[in-house]
């Protein structure tokens, strides 16, 4: 039997089921998955030949079909350019009426739907993401990619990643592993995730957290079965020191290179001190780096991780440093935490698709990584003094804090103002995000901490282009001096 049928044309699936003959159902399911709109103006539809063995029938029937539907001026057929949903015109099914112009004249001012400028933290300018080195770094990539890249693959990840991530870490971060330490993840979340349900096995049940930083990382712990204790945060990062008084909690999750939201590093007295409570208790910290390598000072902050390995769980991501579609991050395992790990990971977690792993794997090796953080490390630098000039310059009563890292910084408001300041960015389509979101929910759990009023504004956000722009509408929403 030929086969060659099976290359042909485009797959179209078609009920023909119902009353009537072949050629009559064939007509009435072209013309539903036309009208509903399953089957877009110009698409090109397969050949009459192709389409009549993908349903098994006779050519003609096909071709007479097609001809009636193309003088009902639901197809259309031109020479050379085969069978064609006809383009049609007249209102959109799924279009709103329009308004009269009475209504809209009456309707009442709206919040723009989509802020014209955007300074929440949290994303990186993807404009900047380095589409020509990637993409020279996948083809080298997939050239030499052994068959067994097609696969599954390891829960661990690709050993090319880890291989060149233990070296980048050890280089970069002061982290200390091996390959065999080192499991990637489809995005920070499913590290987290996959280390809180391991501690919730092996009997932790509580959690020390900073009480400020993100709410979806509480919540994380918490469907793991792990209960949250707020550590208080002032200017030297987290009181690292009341785990102590916190007999239950035999973890704790931290940013300990650029605290996220206040933009401190942890002292070095705080750092040294919650390593010596994870040995004295049996305890873990969980260091989340999420953007150390944008660092604008003369002082690196290296990973804790490497004071302690087996006391510290690292867990690192692209996001920030290339961009959050590529959904790859990892994390430095201490020892016994690395088979747990696995297996929970083996129990439906998503496996991180293997041709991204080698693509960063090579960017990596070949010194892509290293130049596309360095080339944005300026472009945030500048921004973040562009940022800092204009408030001395025109508001020099707003204190600014965190500036020596990261991607954001912390403006100080006068009390009160607040919720005032974020909603009259709104009315101004430029959506903003103030302190209170990132404090722990119950106030009376946050370590004592006095409430502030603050923004959380990152420059890392904003194309170049719109950077201007959008402080130009940051300034205008401050408050005066008073």
């Amino acid at each position: 039997m030929d086969d060659s049928w099976a290359t042909f044309g485009r797959d179209l699936h078609l009920d023909l089921a119902g009353p009537g003959g072949l050629r009559a159902s064939l007509m009435r399911a072209l013309r539903e998955a036309v009208g509903t709109g399953r089957l877009a103006p110009g698409t090109r539809l397969p050949s009459s030949r192709s389409l009549a063995v993908d349903l098994g029938i006779a050519r003609n029937t096909v071709a007479d079909a097609y001809a009636e539907l193309v003088a009902e001026g639901w197809l259309s057929a031109r020479q050379g350019s085969g069978t064609r949903v006809a383009r049609r015109t007249g209102p959109s099914r799924t279009a709103a009426p329009r308004s009269a112009p009475a209504a809209r004249r009456a309707a009442p001012a709206r919040v723009p739907d989509r802020p014209r400028y955007d300074l929440r933290p949290g994303t990186p300018d993807v404009s900047g993401f380095p589409r020509t080195a990637w993409l020279a770094a996948a083809r080298r990539a997939l050239t030499t990619a052994p068959n067994d890249a097609f696969g599954y693959g390891p829960p661990l990840g690709r050993p090319e990643l880890r291989t060149v991530l233990a070296d980048y870490l050890a280089r970069a971060r002061g982290v200390r592993t091996d390959p065999e330490n080192v499991v990637v993840c489809t995005g920070f979340m499913q590290g987290l995730g996959l280390l809180a349900r391991a501690l919730r096995a092996s009997g932790v049940r509580e959690i020390g957290t900073e009480a400020y930083g993100l709410y979806f990382h509480r919540d994380v712990l918490a469907r793991a079965g792990l209960r949250v204790s707020p550590l208080p945060v002032d200017g030297h990062g987290a009181d690292t020191g009341r785990l102590a008084d916190l007999p239950g909690v035999r973890a704790a999750l931290l940013t300990p290179a650029h605290q996220f939201p206040t933009g401190v590093p942890l002292h070095p007295d705080r750092r040294a001190a919650v390593v010596d409570w994870a040995r004295s208790s049996g305890g873990l910290v969980l260091e989340d780096d999420y953007d150390g390598e944008f660092r604008y000072d003369r002082q690196p902050v290296g990973a804790l991780q490497g004071l302690d390995p087996e006391r510290v769980a690292y867990l690192g991501t692209a996001s920030k440093s290339l961009a959050p579609a590529l959904r790859l991050a990892w994390m430095v395992l201490p020892d016994h935490l690395v088979d747990p790990v696995l297996a929970l990971k083996k129990t439906g977690e998503w496996q991180t698709a293997a041709l991204e792993q080698l693509t960063l794997a090579e960017f990596l090796a070949s010194g892509a990584y290293d130049r596309h953080v360095r080339g944005m490390r300026l472009r945030y630098r500048r921004r973040r003094d562009q940022l800092v000039d204009a408030l001395a310059e025109q508001a020099p009563h707003i204190r600014v804090s965190g500036i020596a890292a990261g991607l954001h910084v912390v403006l100080e408001l006068p009390p009160g103002t607040e919720q005032s300041v974020v909603q009259a960015a709104r009315w101004q389509g430029l959506a903003l995000e103030g302190l209170a979101r990132f404090a722990h929910p119950t106030p009376s759990e946050a370590g004592g901490a006095a409430p502030r009023d603050a923004l959380v504004v990152t420059y890392g956000r904003p194309p170049d282009h719109a950077f201007s722009g959008a402080l130009e509408a940051l300034l205008r929403v401050l408050p005066p001096a008073l």
